[in-house]
């Protein structure tokens, strides 16, 4: 690893100090000991950005996901140091195989645990993959009535990461295609089924659970998800008849109580949450459960262990500070704009629409600098020609005159500001129209769009959104509130339409 750090320049603007590769990954090594996963994660992820060809921070790096279950991130790491940076490393060869046996892929785990054993058979981790493949061969022995294959635990996967960095359309996609090839894969109706809810289809959302609750009658998360969908459609006779029943299961599983408590907790139900959260502590359940547990032991009057599991989260999403269920007003408002994990996901996406809208989201956040100078935050390097420019644009530099004398990538921030207007803070739903909107500005630059009427992108594009998730609202209501005449909304719609994927 290179051991000076240097002043990067590009284009005659003089960029921040960045210290080096082996800076970050000794502070990772030591976070690892110290059994900071967290931080050992984000020295790391910051380290392979400066040396991404160094091998050894790739494997340490692969080697922390793989103890935070992130098994997909683990296993590209591990693959690109086999095929790129050092084929001799062969103990990456028995670490795919460990990671594709905890996700239950033994197909996968058994061909690398052997592989592992033929090209090192005298390894470090010999005796580990002779016990391995022992253990792969009892579970493919049990395995023989549920055959689950290893592409749809893959795609499962990847709809996951969609869902939660808030790109909903690819995620219904994918999950749709699982379902199809694969009828009894619950936990895929369970996810579509939030899929559409997110987009705001409310009447997919709930006819993807009846279809789940038809075939798989008992299905806990499916009849959660649907109280929730009741509750937020303030169906409440409804709702009532649900809990009844909620309220008479006795889970064995710690998922299910943790499903059943967080439910409980979304919809208002403190006591109930509490019931069920509290008990989960002894079991060491952490992450979201400290969430709603600090919610319902709140609002149920047991302040102290309210504040203790806080202080978990807190440990775990430092970003969460503010929003504490006794602060509940200045909790009130906050959105994706002030959260930082979120948007540092969304500047690291596959996706180039999902990357613009994280650097929206960038520009009105009040921690802006905080996200610029976190380790996650991405090198400059590793930014795209137009991402660079957008950067530029947002955080004022005089790139963007050089790079964007037309000021196209400025109109396409000032739609999502004439967007933003209308619907701020960012939520989970709105999150979908700024995805549209810069999915559509990507598709226009590539016909030599110039997108001039900025009001006429905006409106047509919230037009189509509201369309899209068979929201009533009609062009007049739209025209009026963009201040605009329905022939101009009617215009652009059509231009709009050709650029929606």
């Amino acid at each position: 690893m290179a051991k000076d750090s240097k002043v990067r320049q590009e284009n005659g603007v003089v960029l921040s100090f960045i210290p080096t590769g082996e800076y970050y990954f000794n502070k990772g090594i030591n976070a690892f000991h110290r059994h900071d996963l967290t931080g050992a994660r984000k020295y790391l992820e910051r380290a392979i950005q400066l040396e991404p060809y160094e091998p050894m921070i790739a494997c340490q790096l692969g080697l922390v996901y793989m103890q935070l279950e992130q098994y997909q991130e683990s296993n590209d790491l591990f693959n690109r140091i086999l095929e790129e940076l050092d084929p001799s490393m062969t103990e990456c060869l028995y670490f795919l195989a460990n990671n594709f046996a905890e996700l239950g892929l033994f197909s996968e785990a058994k061909n690398y645990a052997t592989s592992y054993l033929d090209t090192d058979p005298y390894g470090e981790f010999i005796e580990d993959a002779e016990d391995l493949l022992y253990i792969v061969g009892m579970e493919e022995d049990g395995e023989d009535d549920f055959p689950i294959k290893d592409e749809l635990i893959l795609k499962q996967d990847k709809a996951r990461q969609l869902l939660e960095s808030g790109n909903f359309e690819k995620a219904v996609e994918i999950l749709t295609n699982v379902i199809e090839e694969f009828p009894d894969f619950w936990s895929a109706y369970n996810n579509l089924a939030l899929g559409y809810f997110y987009l705001g289809d409310m009447d997919k959302a709930a006819s993807v659970l009846d279809e789940l609750l038809v075939k798989n009658p008992g299905n806990l998360h499916g009849i959660c998800n649907l109280a929730v969908f009741l509750y937020h459609q303030r169906r409440d006779q409804e709702l009532q008849v649900l809990l009844e029943g909620l309220e008479k299961v006795k889970p064995l599983l710690i998922e299910h109580k943790y499903k059943l408590g967080a439910t409980f907790a979304l919809i208002g139900r403190y006591k109930q949450a509490y019931m069920w959260l509290n008990k989960l502590k002894k079991y060491g359940f952490e992450g979201d459960s400290s969430y709603w547990l600090a919610q319902s032991a709140y609002y149920t009057g047991h302040e102290q262990t309210a504040k203790n599991a806080w202080k978990q989260l807190l440990e775990l999403n430092p970003e969460k500070e503010g929003q504490e269920p006794w602060n509940y007003r200045n909790a009130q408002g906050v959105g994706f704009e002030d959260d930082v994990t979120s948007t540092l996901k969304k500047l690291r996406s596959d996706y180039m629409e999902e990357r613009l809208f994280g650097i929206f989201i960038l520009s009105k956040s009040t921690r802006k600098d905080e996200m610029v100078s976190h380790p996650d935050f991405k090198s400059l390097d590793e930014f795209s020609l137009t991402e660079k420019v957008y950067l530029a644009n947002v955080l004022d530099a005089d790139l963007k005159k050089q790079f964007d004398p037309n000021g196209i990538i400025s109109r396409a921030h000032q739609v999502a500001d004439i967007l933003y207007e209308k619907h701020h803070p960012i939520d989970a739903a709105s999150s979908g129209l700024f995805l549209m909107w810069f999915s559509v500005f990507l598709e226009g630059v590539k016909n030599g769009q110039e997108f001039t009427n900025l009001r006429g992108f905006a409106a047509a594009t919230e037009y189509l959104w509201n369309k899209l998730k068979h929201e009533k609202k009609s062009q007049v209501e739209i025209s009026k509130t963009y201040e605009i005449s329905n022939s101009t909304l009617q215009k652009y719609t059509k231009i709009v339409l050709q650029y929606c994927k």
